[in-house]
This record gives C-alpha cells, sequence and structure tokens, in this order.
C-alpha cells in the first residue's frame, strides 16, 4: 500500500503561511519555520496592539480635553465631574473634537459643567 503523505493539505498549509509573511525580510518570508514563527508573533501583536491602538486614542482624547479645559481655569477631573453631574453625555473623542473646531462651543460646555458642580 503506497504512503500517504496528505500533501495537498500541507502544501496549502505552507503556502498560506509564507503569503502571510510576504515583505518579511530574509529567511522569514522564504523558509516555513522561519515563516511560521515570524506569522503567529505577528498575529499575536496585532490582536494586542489593537488594544493598545483604543488605549493610546482614549489618552490622546483626555490630553486635548485637559489643555482646552485648563484655559477656562479648570481641571479635567472637575470638568468631567461637572459633566457627569450635569447630566450632559458627551464622550471623550466628541469633547476633543469640539475643543479643537468649535473653541466658543466647548466654552459654553465648559460653563455648563461648572454650573453642573456647583
Amino acid at each position: 500500500m503506497p504512503r500517504a503523505t496528505n500533501a495537498p493539505a500541507s502544501r496549502k498549509r505552507r503556502k498560506r503561511i509564507l503569503k502571510q509573511a510576504r515583505g518579511f525580510r530574509g529567511s522569514r518570508s522564504k523558509l516555513i519555520r522561519q515563516a511560521t514563527e515570524a506569522v503567529d508573533r505577528s498575529m499575536r501583536l496585532a490582536t494586542i496592539h489593537r488594544k493598545h491602538k483604543k488605549r493610546d486614542f482614549r489618552s490622546l482624547w483626555i490630553a486635548r480635553i485637559s489643555a482646552a479645559v485648563r484655559q477656562h481655569d479648570m481641571s479635567y477631573s472637575r470638568f468631567i465631574e461637572g459633566l457627569t453631574k450635569g447630566n450632559i453625555k458627551l464622550n471623550r473623542k466628541m469633547l476633543s473634537e469640539i475643543a479643537i473646531h468649535d473653541p466658543d462651543g466647548f466654552a459654553l460646555i465648559v460653563e455648563q459643567a461648572r454650573a453642573g458642580r456647583s
């Protein structure tokens, strides 16, 4: 009885990994073992970095809001407290966009937050 090697499936698997490793340098894009390790690592880091991207953007928005609120003699934490107590439901992304593109509108929001704290 001839030996069965499962060649079509294993070749397909190797081709898939080498296709994913395209653009890597040296043997990481040519040899199956190095390519497998490189692709596994890149997939793992891609998952982690998608989470980090969200975290980084949130901190950017907070820094922008904080800088804008400081111009109105208020701290970021007091501003967020005022928004919460004033029942103003704007997320940090929108607040930072308003602070950049509409300073007058942001000033009104700061005044409402100041009134909400009282």
